[in-house]
């Protein structure tokens, strides 16, 4: 005999594709942080596969100007967003009829993105070069106002350089031949060391800047950013009551996290070829929260609250704006070309420590029986992206080197807003063996404009899943989700537009197998 689907539990029915209905497009968050598993009766164990493919795209800014907020429809970005996938696991078993234990495993945050095809965000960067030397280098060199002006006055220079030396050379080996000559060849052979010393001066910031043009318009990678976490959670639940109703329960969290960034193109002015490697960093914080429970009408409200965990990350940086800076600064202050170039090699690459803080979230779970066969939820997360943001120091660093952006520097990535994530659904039995559900959904994203390396504005969602039990304790589960997001401009930390992404969508599947066995207490 096909085991019966009972009120109570057609909650299992929703969570056949809860991996799914979660999933985030809010600043970094993925898997939505879910602790459902722990409020399932008896010894319950669940493992849940999530797939997300999401079309973003957009077009680059074609505005040529000094505005920051302007927009000119340029080129298309093409798919920014990689496929996605993570896996979630639970498994929670009651002690006696006060003390429950669980485990849960998640994957709470991370991005993957990656710019393909022709615009601002890959390749030479072009543009970003070309305003470098206007900026910079057209004041002292006005003849140069580009890198190939600049190329061929560093080419020019360094051939009239050759020829002082060789001229210097001649004299200095027919001095050596005839020492009579020196009343003659003396003055000469000085005037030309003096007038050689003076070019090199003069050459030295503008081969600086030449040495750097040529290395960055050498570059053709894709921007792209590659984020990953992984998070272990243990709790206690203690029941409350005379029917036990209610439940504490709390316990610590492990996090793992760890990080890639890669800027290239014109998109990012100067800061294109900046990459960054964040290591593995493993930290701790707690979970807390309050249930309530009625089985009689299938009635489970739950509220959690998870801590800010603050990760102190080791990070390798390559900025090399940096090294242009350094190696034009030493030269200001008197050290040779040739220590100015190794200070200025030196000062590209940074190894140094920096501290990221997750945030901390809320979520709300809701659940009540309609009738014998139907089963209604609903799902309220908040996250304060708001006070999110990464600065990683080298990053912060040479920032600060603009006034406009001082004292403070600049965040590598922030966000707005917070986020709201409301998600309504419907479970229902179909059969003794077979329940059916289904999802509305609304998240609010974390602001627009935002960051370029995820420009999405939240999202509209609907849902459908399924549950069947395959025995007594066994069920499989799938469901699936399509996703509308909202419209978004990405912009840099500086507040510049660089693109705007429109009418893009996305769905998730997810799938799990689950085991649950009833106790009597």
């Amino acid at each position: 005999m096909r085991p019966t689907f009972h009120l109570k539990t057609l909650t299992l029915a929703v969570a056949a594709f809860s991996a799914a209905s979660i999933a985030s497009a809010a600043g970094l968050d993925r898997s939505g942080q879910d602790v459902t598993a722990f409020f399932q009766d008896g010894t319950y164990a669940e493992a849940v596969y999530t797939y997300i493919d999401a079309d973003v795209t957009g077009n680059d800014n074609a505005y040529v100007g000094t505005s920051d907020t302007a927009y000119v429809k340029g080129n298309k970005t093409g798919d920014i967003a990689e496929d996605y996938d993570f896996f979630r696991y639970g498994v929670k078993t009651d002690i006696n009829d006060t003390f429950s234990v669980g485990i849960l495993y998640d994957e709470p945050f991370g991005a993957s993105a990656e710019y393909t095809g022709n615009s601002n965000f890959t390749g030479s960067p072009v543009t970003a070069i070309n305003d470098l030397i206007g900026e910079r280098l057209t004041p002292l060199v006005p003849e140069v106002t580009n890198a190939q002006e600049l190329s061929n006055v560093v080419d020019q220079s360094q051939q009239s350089l050759a020829q002082a030396r060789a001229q210097v050379a001649a004299a200095q080996a027919a001095l050596a031949a005839n020492p009579a000559l020196a009343p003659i060849l003396g003055p000469q052979i000085a005037q030309g060391q003096a007038q050689i010393a003076a070019g090199e001066t003069r050459l030295a910031p503008v081969l600086a800047f030449d040495n750097y043009a040529e290395a960055q318009l050498a570059n053709t990678q894709n921007t792209k950013v590659e984020v990953r976490s992984q998070s272990l959670t243990g709790l206690l639940g203690v029941k409350l009551g005379a029917n036990k109703n209610f439940q504490i329960y709390g316990g610590p969290v492990a996090q793992r996290i760890e990080a890639e960034v890669a800027l290239r193109g014109s998109a990012y002015d100067l800061a294109t070829g900046y990459t960054s490697n964040s290591n593995p960093d493993m930290d701790y914080g707690w979970i807390a929260g309050l249930s309530f429970s009625k089985p009689e009408i299938a009635l489970k409200a739950a509220l959690t609250y998870r801590s800010e965990i603050d990760h102190d990350i080791t990070i390798a940086e390559t900025y090399p704006l940096r090294g242009l800076l350094t190696e034009t600064g030493a030269l200001r202050n008197g050290a040779t070309p040739e220590q100015a170039a190794a200070l200025g090699a030196a000062a590209v690459n940074q190894t140094t420590n920096y501290e990221v803080t997750t945030p901390k979230s809320v979520n709300f779970d809701f659940q009540t029986g309609i009738n014998p066969t139907t089963l209604a939820t609903a799902k309220v997360r908040w996250v304060p992206w708001g006070d999110f943001a990464i600065t990683p120091p080298l990053y912060n660093e040479v920032s600060k080197a603009n006034p406009a952006y001082g004292p403070d520097g600049l965040n590598l990535v922030d966000y707005k807003d917070d986020q709201w994530q409301v998600e309504l659904g419907l479970a229902k039995r179909l059969a003794p063996a077979l329940a059916v559900s289904g999802t509305v959904g609304w998240d609010s994203g974390a602001g627009d404009p935002t960051t370029s390396l995820g420009p999405i504005d939240g999202y509209y969602s609907v849902g459908l899943g399924a549950k069947y039990n395959v025995t007594e304790n066994w069920a499989v589960s799938a469901g699936g989700k399509y996703l509308w997001f909202g419209d978004a401009k990405g912009v840099l930390p500086t507040g510049k537009i660089v693109a705007d992404f429109q009418d893009n969508d996305g769905f998730i599947l997810g799938a799990k197998i689950s085991y649950q066995a009833k106790q009597g207490f």
